[in-house]
């Protein structure tokens, strides 16, 4: 059975990227779970709006356990990120939309705010 291109494309994106650009694909994968997740929940697909939560939460969970608390920085990433994974949670139960699009609007401008920092890093 042949290989499939586009995963090995994938694969071969992830395993070249550098730490910021790993971190900004993580921010683009919980911007694009979310968005799903809230298609789900428009749709009543109560099961696929839970596992695109679920996908979210732990692209969450990974940000908070990669955090240096040798920088001041870390605790407030640490308290965003502790916000977001509460509500996540409250949306998952509820499979509530708008704390979906909320977390959503949060993710997508921590996400501008990274590629900011990584466009001032290049100079």
């Amino acid at each position: 059975m042949p290989n499939n291109p586009y995963a090995q494309y994938n694969n071969n994106k992830i395993m070249t990227a550098t730490p910021a650009e790993l971190t900004l694909m993580l921010y683009e994968g919980a911007i694009k779970f979310g968005n799903i997740a809230i298609k789900a929940i428009e749709e009543n697909d109560i099961q696929k709006a839970h596992l695109n939560i679920l996908k979210v939460q732990r692209i969450i969970d990974e940000f908070r356990r990669t955090l240096d608390f040798k920088y001041p920085v870390a605790q407030h990433f640490e308290n965003v990120y502790a916000y977001l994974a509460k509500r996540l949670v409250e949306a998952n139960i509820s499979k509530d939309k708008e704390i979906m699009e909320e977390v959503v609007t949060h993710i997508r401008s921590m996400r501008d705010t990274w590629k900011e920092v990584m466009r001032l890093a290049k100079r």
